[in-house]
């Protein structure tokens, strides 16, 4: 029985940022798939300098801390459709988030960083005519919606990125632009991969999870193009778990 659905994103210009491993490369190379123009960015001076194979996009080199960067990669664009905000980590340069200065740059990379790429590419993304409306999603984490001690930072950057998404959705709401969000669970990344060498702590982690299973890159870049397709016109402001029933515990 067929149960598959199928994108077109033929024409569509995309921005995925952090689109090099895990997710955002998940992202960006569904989009891709789907017949859409993908500028991706990751932190090295080049696409040669990653693993994955990076030659169906268009790379940018940005760090998320560097303001000037982001405006420029911002001014770099006339017409954007769809803008992913991916990029983010722990841990920043190795220092505990519980330091000041840690929890600072990790707000800088992954909220700041994020709000000034967004309300920078305004005009860009005004510019869209794509049917449905330009569309936003931002990439959340369960460190929104629960505590984890050990990244503090993290999971008050991903909060805050939530209000900014909601924000966001009533500032643009007659600009034709929508501002949704994925919050995905626990989904099998280079960030998670930790958990397989330390058995306790996936089988914790994985009891959260109604599912019983950890999910896929592919399963959240799913749920990231629906939310950008005209599918998903009448959503904005909106939060979509990709969780395997984690919040509904």
């Amino acid at each position: 029985m067929a149960n598959v659905c199928r994108f077109d994103f033929s024409g569509t210009r995309v921005l995925v940022t952090g689109g090099t491993s895990g997710i955002g490369h998940a992202v960006a190379s569904a989009f891709a798939r789907s017949g859409g123009e993908v500028t991706l960015t990751g932190t090295r001076s080049s696409p040669g300098a990653y693993d994955a194979d990076l030659s169906e996009f268009t790379f940018r080199q940005l760090e998320m801390r560097d303001a000037s960067a982001v405006d420029d990669l911002a001014g770099s664009f006339d017409r954007l459709d769809v803008l992913v905000n991916n990029a983010g980590t722990n841990f920043p340069d190795g220092r505990d988030e519980w330091e000041p200065d840690a929890f600072e740059a990790i707000l800088s990379l992954n909220l700041v960083g994020a709000m000034r790429l967004t309300t920078g590419l305004a005009p860009a993304l005004k510019a869209s005519s794509a049917h449905g409306g330009a569309s936003v999603v931002n990439i959340l984490s369960m460190g929104a919606f629960r505590s984890v001690p050990i990244v503090p930072g993290y999971c008050a950057s991903k909060a805050a990125l939530r209000s900014l998404t909601q924000n966001l959705a009533m500032r643009w709401i007659h600009d034709d632009i929508r501002v949704n969000a994925v919050a995905p669970g626990l989904i099998a990344t280079p960030m998670t991969s930790v958990m397989a060498s330390i058995p306790e702590m996936l089988d914790a982690e994985l009891g959260r999870v109604p599912l019983g299973r950890m999910g896929t890159p592919d399963e959240v870049a799913s749920s990231v193009q629906f939310l950008s397709s005209a599918a998903a016109s009448y959503i904005t402001g909106a939060v979509v778990a990709v969780d395997g029933g984690f919040l509904a515990m």
